[in-house]
């Protein structure tokens, strides 16, 4: 089966047939990093994550492309009065995603390029637009130029909007617009902003407009043709709309497809400084363990709204403590038997198919729970050769979603002090209910059990001795 996905352009569930064989390029619209990432953008972040992942699973070779908008008029009103300059700002800020990317166990792109390292690019990419008469620099010599949008005809098929219904563009000035709806490339240089944030151009110094910025990335660092367009769903109008005039206008044909993921609201209400209900992401890492967070994030179809509410960590940590404790039995069980590593890192043809079609995560997550079911029946069947092949493909499965409890990454240091100071403490008590069955001392033995229990802790007996585990 084919990798499908849905083309926000053409509004419709389409086969990915790369440009080129086995290579996949894909380029998504970063943060603009004038303050702390929110849950949203990680939920983007890991969105991406999980396209790039499954599809190096499926053999692509993917070029994975992540901008970071490090040049904004929001950079630089946030930055007006503060004890830094607005590039440490933005460098401060930027480090702070990375940061919390990397807590999620989202993988670095391919190429994370600045804005302010490809303004050359957006300057030739503006001059080929003015040259075949779809831009135009302002007649008060104020140094802005600005797309004409009347001069394309396509513009608005992104979003399927007729021009004249679409409200005036709201980034620049309009002074020296011939139409309200036409849109910024370049923003000349006005009093009382920093020097810093000027660049020298035909048009005047000024700095680059922000849909500029990633139609010159995309090409500097895919070509003028590549796979995937992405970003979230709040981007599809005007950025998107207007990346694509833009590109499209110059020649250049651009994404083959456009995805957008969706948003996160908090108890049914969008995010807003206005409601005070935005959650960094900091703080939401804070709230649990990073690996049960990336399951939330994760879990939902990607194109859906998440609504966070007090409780959706309990139920996922719930969801990854049963895969857990699977692989723990497994691993247990099968050690030093035939069995041990023999089964194959392969997911089952069910989540490969959900997988496929568009990413239907949820869908997976399914199989992947049936099959940790069907693995922990093996075991307490004592058929430990199903037992094997289901503990692969959980592996695996975890494997592809990143959300493998056992792997190196989510082991953190910070637990390694405790975590075998009670292993100790409980296996001497497993010890002393052992030798009380063994002298058929059952109250002692029960007692054990119930203290063990009253902690949290479940105790399962098997042939070759007692396990335990954190309650489910």
């Amino acid at each position: 089966m084919n990798v499908r996905l849905y083309d926000s352009k053409s509004q419709t569930l389409t086969d990915l047939v790369p440009i080129t064989e086995g290579r996949v390029g894909i380029y998504v619209c970063g943060p603009t990093v004038q303050s702390s990432p929110h849950i949203g953008h990680l939920r983007s972040a890991l969105v991406y994550d999980q396209w790039c992942r499954w599809l190096s699973y499926r053999g692509y070779s993917v070029t994975l492309v992540r901008n970071v908008t490090d040049i904004d008029d929001k950079i630089l009103d946030v930055a007006e009065g503060a004890t830094e300059e607005w590039w440490a700002l933005a460098y401060r800020y930027e480090l702070e995603f990375s940061a919390q990317y990397a807590r999620l166990g989202i993988r670095p792109p391919t190429y994370e390029p600045r804005a302010t390292a490809s303004v050359q690019q957006m300057q030739d990419l503006i001059a080929e637009l003015i040259e075949r008469g779809h831009a135009y620099a302002a007649d008060d010599f104020s140094g802005d130029v600005y797309f004409d949008t009347r001069s394309w005809a396509p513009y608005g098929e992104l979003t399927r909007q007729n021009p004249d219904d679409m409200a005036a563009a709201t980034d620049a000035d309009p002074r020296g617009k011939r139409d309200p709806r036409d849109f910024a490339l370049w923003k000349g240089t006005k009093a009382g902003e920093p020097s810093s944030a000027s660049w020298p151009s035909p048009w005047g110094a000024g700095r680059p407009g922000w849909h500029i910025e990633c139609s010159a990335m995309s090409s500097r660092y895919l070509g003028d043709h590549f796979d995937i367009h992405g970003g979230g769903l709040d981007l599809r109008f005007p950025h998107h709309e207007n990346e694509l005039a833009q590109s499209t206008a110059a020649g250049r044909p651009f994404a083959n497809h456009w995805v957008h993921n969706g948003l996160v609201t908090v108890d049914g209400q969008k995010m807003s400084k206005s409601l005070g209900n935005s959650i960094f992401a900091s703080e939401f890492l804070d709230q649990a363990p990073p690996l049960v967070v990336r399951y939330y994030l994760g879990a939902a179809h990607y194109r859906s709204t998440i609504d966070y509410h007090d409780g959706s960590l309990t139920e996922a940590a719930a969801a990854l403590d049963r895969i857990k404790v699977f692989l723990h039995r497994a691993e247990r069980r099968l050690a030093d038997t035939r069995f041990a590593g023999s089964g194959a890192l392969v997911v089952p043809p069910e989540f490969a198919d959900a997988m496929d079609d568009d990413l239907a995560v949820p869908q997976a997550l399914a199989v992947l729970h049936d099959r940790t079911r069907a693995g922990n029946a093996a075991l307490d069947a004592e058929d430990l050769a199903v037992a094997a092949v289901i503990c692969g493909e959980v592996l695996a499965m975890t494997g592809v979603l990143g959300i493998n409890p056992l792997a190196a990454e989510w082991q953190h240091p910070a637990g390694s002090r405790s975590e075998p100071a009670l292993a100790a403490l409980v296996q001497s008590l497993l010890e002393e209910r052992d030798s009380a069955r063994a002298a058929r001392d059952f109250a002692v033995a029960d007692g054990i059990r119930n203290q063990l229990a009253s902690a949290g802790i479940h105790i399962e007996d098997t042939p070759t001795g007692s396990n335990w585990s954190f309650e489910q």
